[in-house]
């Protein structure tokens, strides 16, 4: 059985974990969780606790003047940790610029990921290591480098058969959110997909809100149900619930490694801080609203669930907090560590070889950058 034929559809997204951490039975996606016992379920609720520590020391570090900017994540946990965790490392992933989560999932360092937003790199891990691929800041630029990726997959798994596939066969990851979903490169990119069958999982994280634009104004139907149109399966599924999470993308990534095509995940989640660190959520939402969505947050959901099971007991948070602070420790004192470039160095990177005029303007900097005195010299 598939979703599709299945009473789910939009207006009821799948879930398994209540927001009062009951435990629900599902005839599908029961069978995608056979293998979660309750040391992945202790490794769940530890990835999005050390996952929200890193966002609230990276949101104090751009506080204090240390990054440029800081992207935070809180409330949407579980959609990444999920999703994340239903992966394989041979998988690739397109994020956007908030998956910090997937980037635990994927090993990628938290200190590392801060170049970026310290202003000092263009990056800050070498994808190829990890198969997460750079931060995009440019609003769904990396969906259409998620199905050329996809399209060459399956030309390179073309003639494989089924056994092969399921052992061997690897997938795309793009994630999004609902902003972007409007976006041009959105669609082109899922017409693609689906027109030359790539093994493409979009995954959008509908937060409600793209900055100060409520989700109402971007779409006046759930998002998934979009996906009929490019002929390809859609799923909405409780963002909130790491475990819906989890069943869901294993099955789309399942769908698509089977050379079945690519698939539509809309995770109904929540943005419970600002967009960016620029933003005050305060001037275009009310705070009763964000009280309705506290109850639901997926650390307190996950929380409820292991204690009520007595899968975990005060001691596991004791520690867990403590390494949290450890870990937040060392990733501000790497990221005051960096070294940083001179300005110099940016000349550099905009093209792969010397050109005339950057090498123009390059002097031109040096020359203005020599006409300010050393404070050293003036001692």
């Amino acid at each position: 059985m598939t979703p599709a034929a299945t009473e789910v559809g939009p207006k009821d997204p799948v879930q398994i974990l209540t927001p009062d951490g009951q435990r629900l039975p599902h005839e599908i996606y029961d069978a995608y969780l056979g293998d979660v016992d309750e040391d992945m379920l202790r490794g769940f609720y530890r990835d999005m606790a050390l996952t929200r520590r890193f966002d609230q020391e990276a949101t104090a570090l751009q506080r204090q003047g240390q990054l440029c900017l800081w992207v935070p994540l809180r409330g949407q946990e579980a959609a990444q940790i999920g999703s994340g965790r239903a992966t394989r490392p041979s998988d690739y992933i397109f994020p956007t610029y908030r998956e910090h989560g997937v980037a635990l999932t994927r090993d990628v360092s938290f200190s590392e990921m801060l170049r970026l937003f310290r202003g000092i790199s263009g990056g800050g891990w070498d994808p190829r290591e990890n198969n997460f691929h750079m931060y995009t800041m440019v609003l769904a630029a990396q969906l259409p480098h998620a199905a050329g990726y996809g399209m060459a997959l399956a030309m390179e798994q073309r003639g494989w058969d089924e056994e092969k596939l399921a052992a061997e066969g690897n997938a795309v990851v793009a994630y999004f959110g609902d902003g972007s979903s409007t976006e041009g490169e959105t669609h082109e990119s899922m017409v693609f997909a689906n027109s030359f069958n790539a093994p493409v999982v979009y995954f959008c994280q509908n937060n409600q809100w793209a900055i100060s634009v409520p989700f109402e104004v971007q779409s006046k139907v759930p998002l998934v149900e979009r996906a009929a149109g490019y002929g390809m399966p859609g799923i909405r599924v409780d963002g909130n619930d790491v475990l819906a999470v989890l069943a869901v993308t294993r099955w789309a990534l399942e769908h698509a490694r089977s050379g079945k095509g690519p698939v539509f995940i809309e995770a109904d989640t929540y943005r419970l801080g600002a967009h960016t660190t620029a933003d005050d959520p305060t001037k275009y939402r009310m705070t009763e609203e964000e009280a309705a969505w506290a109850p639901r947050d997926p650390l307190i959901r996950l929380e409820t669930y292991l204690r009520e099971n007595n899968i975990v007991d005060d001691d596991f948070f004791e520690q867990l907090a403590k390494d949290a602070d450890q870990m937040a420790a060392t990733v501000r004192k790497d990221a005051m560590a960096f070294p940083v470039p001179p300005l110099a160095k940016s000349f550099e990177q905009v093209y792969a070889e010397a050109h005339p005029l950057i090498q123009e303007e390059l002097a031109w900097h040096l020359q203005y950058e020599a006409g300010f005195a050393d404070s050293g010299d003036n001692a």
